[in-house]
């Protein structure tokens, strides 16, 4: 199997295996093979195709009948917030947004690791560690930054994201798990936007919506935005 032609790009495929996403399913995924010298400018262009990576695999759903991970971004310049996503803001007006280069320093990783032990101790990324956290979050070759929010010097959430020539990937994010009434992974998506928009870059990705999956379909509330469907980035709203 191989990717666009345009690309030729080799693929392995895993075996079917239950989906993380949806109970009722079995799930396939295409990795880009290991003898790819993959590179950021090599990653852009197959995010263009609706790949994304986890660490430094590259991968893409294959699943047989089922087409539900539907790869989203953002039109950075056609994006404006909701009435709900607007008070989100107000009420994190207090917070400083940065961004920082990718090395986790402990503030980082301590807050990963109480996001994880709280929010996914019963998913295949618990129990934490320094050396599990920056497999699954960062790629030698790939041009990451982590977009942080901090509250009088206090670390709140983080959203790690690759710079692309077109835009800003989001890749993960974590954040405090009892400051709930904040609303920070949906700050820290609508900062992620402000950067993109402040960069002149012209896309946000956001990974793959998933519209049976609560933890995926969130996704939606970020209007308008393109899916990849048929080997074409399509508009959709609301």
């Amino acid at each position: 199997m191989t990717a666009p032609a345009s690309l030729r790009i080799p693929l392995f495929l895993t075996p079917e295996l239950p989906c993380n996403y949806l109970p009722d399913r079995l799930a396939r995924t295409a990795f880009v093979g290991s003898e790819v010298p993959m590179s950021a400018e090599l990653y852009a262009a197959l995010m263009r195709q609706g790949f994304r990576r986890s660490g430094s695999h590259v991968y893409r759903p294959h699943c047989a009948g089922c087409q539900a991970c539907i790869p989203v971004r953002i039109p950075v310049a056609d994006f404006r917030p909701s009435r709900s996503q607007r008070r989100n803001l107000a009420q994190n007006a207090d917070l400083a947004v940065g961004w920082e280069r990718p090395a986790l320093a402990e503030d980082h990783y301590q807050l990963y690791e109480r996001y994880i032990s709280q929010r996914h101790a019963d998913g295949e990324m618990y129990p934490p560690s320094r050396d599990q956290a920056e497999q699954f979050l960062l790629a030698d070759w790939s041009a990451t930054r982590l977009l942080t929010l901090r509250h009088d010097q206090q670390l709140l959430a983080v959203l790690v994201a690759d710079v692309a020539d077109d835009g800003l990937s989001a890749v993960y994010s974590f954040f405090a798990p009892e400051q709930t009434r904040r609303g920070l992974g949906v700050r820290a998506v609508l900062a992620l936007i402000e950067r993109a928009r402040s960069a002149g870059l012209p896309y946000v990705y956001l990974g793959y919506y998933i519209a049976d999956c609560r933890k995926m379909n969130y996704k939606a509330d970020y209007q308008p935005q393109q899916h990849f469907r048929d080997g074409e980035w399509q508009t959709v709203r609301d």
